[in-house]
C-alpha cells in the first residue's frame, strides 16, 4: 500500500460518439454514487488533450478510465498499469486535431511533471462512428465494473475507502448531458444524423 496525497480520476473520451464516451460516462457514475475524501479527484476530461496537463502536476497517482483499442472483442476489459498505459491510451481520433492522451503523458514525462502512478481502466469499443448515440449495450454494461475497478485500486494500494452516496448526488455533469438525459432525448434517425459525413470522418477516398 502506498501513501498518496492527491489521486486524480480521470474519465476521457467523446459523449457524442457512442462508446468513445466511456470514460466519461464511468466517472460520472462514480461521482454519482459515490463520495471520495479530499485527496481524491474526479474529473471529466472529455477531449482536453494538453489543456489537461496542469490537471497531471504533482499526482501521487493518475487513474485513467476510457474506451481502448485493445484489438479484442468490443466490451473486453482490462487494466493496465505504470509502463504499459501509454502504449493503450485512446481507442480513436475524431479529428486530425485532435491530441491523444499519449502524446499528454510524454509531455509530463519530458517536463518531469508525470504523475508517479499510472492506472488505466479501459474497455474494447463496439461502436464509434454513431454521431449523437449513447453507449452500446456491451460497452454500457462495463461502467458499474469500472467503477468498482477504481474503487478497488483507492482502496488496495491506496488504502482510501469511498463512502456511498445516500440518495445519490454529485455534480461532474451537466444534467442536460447525463447518460440518462442524452441517451433518452435522442432524436430518431429520421430527424437526426447517424454516422455524419463520411468526407469528414475519413471512411471514403
Amino acid at each position: 500500500m502506498r501513501a498518496a496525497d492527491r489521486i486524480l480520476v480521470l474519465g476521457i473520451g467523446n459523449i457524442l460518439w457512442a462508446d468513445e464516451g466511456f470514460g466519461v460516462r464511468a466517472v460520472e457514475a462514480l461521482d454519482r454514487d459515490f463520495a471520495l475524501p479530499d485527496a481524491v479527484s474526479v474529473m471529466d476530461g472529455g477531449t482536453q488533450g494538453l489543456y489537461l496537463l496542469p490537471h497531471l502536476e504533482d499526482l501521487d497517482a493518475l487513474i485513467i478510465v476510457d474506451a481502448i483499442d485493445y484489438g479484442l472483442e468490443p466490451g473486453s476489459f482490462r487494466t493496465l498499469r505504470g509502463n504499459d498505459v501509454p502504449a493503450f491510451l485512446g481507442a480513436h481520433k475524431m479529428s486530425l486535431h485532435q491530441t491523444g492522451f499519449q502524446d499528454v503523458l510524454a509531455t509530463a514525462r519530458l517536463m518531469g511533471r508525470c504523475p508517479r502512478d499510472l492506472v488505466l481502466i479501459g474497455v474494447q469499443p463496439a461502436v464509434l462512428d454513431d454521431y449523437g448515440g449513447g453507449l452500446t449495450d456491451v460497452v454500457a454494461a462495463r461502467v458499474q465494473p469500472a467503477v468498482d475497478a477504481v474503487l478497488s485500486v483507492l482502496r488496495d494500494e491506496y488504502g482510501i475507502v469511498a463512502e456511498r452516496r445516500v440518495a445519490g448526488g454529485g455534480d461532474l455533469v451537466d444534467p442536460r448531458l447525463s447518460r440518462e438525459a442524452y441517451e433518452s432525448g435522442r432524436p430518431s434517425a429520421e430527424a437526426a444524423c447517424r454516422i455524419g459525413d463520411p468526407r469528414v470522418l475519413g471512411l471514403s477516398a
